[in-house]
């Protein structure tokens, strides 16, 4: 265990295996000594990101609150294995996201009945998909979430998809005859190739990586292009209602990928949902200042449906 200088927490390089692929997961735990079970948070990143690109700093505000948290990789992404790289597969990643869990609830010190799916942007989605379709937890916490297919379509906007399209498809064809994927950028300018090419994408990757304090090219920023013939397709609004567990949504006000309007209208559809809407862009949230305020919020919607207590 890798102990803080400055905050009550430890953290460990571990992994796990999804469907016999190795996951790599950080576990944090808080230092303060407790004879009794902690709850545990299981967290990934949204679309064809790593861990790495500041996911540890809301575990450790985590674990110094009291609660472990588990970080891990996508298979095929950051520092996981599966081959080819940066197949984003939504089936597989929700696999990825059971055996994520399990894990954790395996955990020496954890309390198996209380573990939280933290999931961020299409991560977000996941966690809403997986509460939906009856996987057994705590609580869910779903930041600036993927909610609708269609809606992220719409904001990708007719001349993106247009230009993504050929690539799209001659990846699939590709993946079918079992060939090399053809692969596009993450993030891209206004005009560029790219999944996500809003205004606020290409700046807030490179805000991200900065804060996070990596080499630009630690990480791969590209995602085999046949994912763009199926984001229209993936809606875990479809399922939202079906979600037992108290559940935040935290939606950006100036979302140009997940609408704010389309977050809120789906986050209705959820029994116990706490909805909190922040003057910010899609990926604001993980820096100062919208970081601040949504890890206070995050912190507090634990410690009244979670207590580590």
């Amino acid at each position: 265990m890798t102990e803080s200088d400055n905050t009550p927490f430890a953290s460990e390089s571990t992994s796990f295996s999804s469907d016999g692929t190795k996951c790599a997961a950080t576990v944090f735990r808080p230092t303060t000594s407790t004879e009794l079970p902690i709850p545990a948070l299981v967290m990934a990143h949204g679309f064809g990101s790593p861990r790495a690109l500041r996911l540890y700093a809301y575990a450790e505000r985590f674990a110094a609150a009291g609660y472990a948290a588990v970080v891990f990789d996508y298979r095929g992404f950051g520092d996981s294995d599966g081959e080819p790289r940066q197949v984003l597969d939504v089936s597989m990643q929700h696999d990825d996201w059971k055996a994520a869990l399990e894990f954790a609830r395996s955990l020496p010190g954890i309390d198996a009945d209380k573990i939280v799916a933290w999931g961020t942007s299409f991560g977000g989605g996941h966690v809403l998909t997986v509460a939906g379709r009856g996987e057994t937890l705590a609580a869910v916490i779903a930041q600036v979430p993927h909610v609708s297919g269609p809606a992220a379509v719409r904001a990708t906007g007719f001349a993106a998809s247009r230009k993504i399209a050929p690539y799209a498809i001659r990846d699939q064809i590709n993946a079918v005859l079992g060939r090399k994927p053809v692969y596009i950028p993450l993030v891209g300018r206004p005009g560029d190739l790219g999944i996500m090419t809003t205004p606020d994408a290409l700046p807030g990757l490179e805000q991200l990586i900065v804060h996070s304090g990596i080499e630009p090219d630690a990480y791969r920023q590209d995602v085999a292009a046949r994912i763009g013939l199926k984001i229209g397709l993936y809606s875990p609004e479809r399922v939202m209602s079906n979600i037992e567990c108290p559940t935040l949504i935290q939606i950006a006000s100036n979302d140009a990928i997940t609408p704010c309007a389309v977050a809120e209208n789906a986050a209705k559809q959820i029994p116990d949902v706490t909805v909190r809407i922040y003057e910010c862009s899609h990926f604001d949230p993980y820096v100062d200042p919208a970081f601040t305020n949504i890890i206070a919020d995050q912190l507090a919607f634990l410690r009244e449906n979670v207590p580590t207590h």
